[in-house]
């Protein structure tokens, strides 16, 4: 499960640059003079969009699939995709923290720690038993 949120790349003329807009994410914009350097900020601005989201206790909004010519998907970075996709996983198995935390055989905290952007710095051995109870599979891209 990757988490990706389609952004629109745009060309101004006027402003020779590109405009970056999530069409799921209502304000999260940003630019770049060249398509590569959007795509960068694009990322970035995604990863601390989703992260203000949380960090206010908002819903993070689903991600719609796009395949027009001027959509990219853009994936945020690690720090808050695998916190996302954590409670995404959890909330599908419809158990709360403290009974993933109770299978996981850690403290409730300690999972807290997992689903929160700014705490996750989960090892390799945590994610892979934290795979194993929500019967997923971890999976390691370098890209």
């Amino acid at each position: 499960m990757r988490i990706l949120y389609p952004a629109k790349i745009t060309y101004s003329k006027k402003d020779k640059s590109y405009l970056v807009e999530f069409p799921d994410l209502e304000g999260c914009l940003t630019e770049g003079s060249t398509i590569e350097e959007a795509l960068k900020n694009a990322r970035e601005a995604l990863t601390g969009y989703l992260s203000s989201l949380f960090e206010r206790g908002f819903k993070i909004p689903e991600s719609s699939r796009r395949k027009d010519r001027n959509f990219y998907m853009i994936e945020p970075e690690s720090e808050v995709a695998t916190p996302i996709m954590l409670r995404k996983i959890r909330d599908g198995l419809k158990m709360n923290q403290m009974e993933a935390a109770k299978k996981l055989g850690i403290s409730y905290q300690a999972y807290q720690r997992l689903e929160n952007p700014n705490k996750c710095n989960p090892t390799i051995k945590t994610l892979e038993r934290v795979a194993k109870v929500f019967q997923k599979q971890l999976l390691v891209e370098f890209v």
